[in-house]
């Protein structure tokens, strides 16, 4: 089988006042390996990741700000109903308190969910020059290191767990749209 294609299209930037936003569609199919653990109550995770970096000529580029979030996909057998955590951090640390919870009757309005990122803040301006340029890049993949352990060994190797893209935009500003 083939690899699995995943795309981010369209993925956007933009500065409002003083923070930055980021939108994104990530596109892929989920495989059928992992829709098949899925529905035999394995979670999976997605990791979602966001640098905020100021280009420098002379040296690599700087990180301004940096923000994740963890995506954990579950199945409740006995609710027939699909469960979408989501939390700032990684690993699923919600000790900042920022977690969201929601409950959907099918997997494709999970999925749908999981692919659809918006309004994403992931930090302030302020600790940047005013005229310096400016890019966001934008991070998605399946956490297989969150899998349980019998599955993490089973997927070395395996193309199929493989669901990652990596994507690079300037940023906006608001005066621009």
């Amino acid at each position: 089988m083939a690899q699995n294609a995943t795309e981010i299209n369209p993925l956007r930037a933009e500065r409002v006042a003083n923070e930055v936003l980021v939108s994104a569609t990530v596109s892929f199919e989920l495989p059928a390996v992992v829709e098949d653990a899925l529905l035999k109550g394995v979670p999976m995770f997605f990791s979602v990741e966001a640098d905020l970096l100021q280009e420098r000529w002379y040296w690599s580029d700087k990180k301004i700000a940096s923000a994740q979030r963890q995506l954990r996909l579950a199945y409740q057998p006995l609710t027939r109903r699909w469960r979408l955590n989501a939390t700032a951090g990684a690993g699923g640390d919600s000790s900042q308190g920022q977690a969201l919870s929601q409950s959907f009757e099918t997997l494709a309005q999970a999925m749908a969910v999981v692919r659809q990122i918006s309004q994403w803040k992931i930090g302030d301006l302020a600790d940047s020059e005013p005229l310096a340029k400016l890019k966001v890049e934008f991070r998605f993949r399946l956490d297989l290191g969150q899998l349980p352990r019998p599955f993490q060994i089973g997927t070395i190797g395996q193309s199929e767990w493989d669901i990652q893209a990596v994507g690079r935009v300037p940023l906006r500003s608001e005066a621009a749209k």
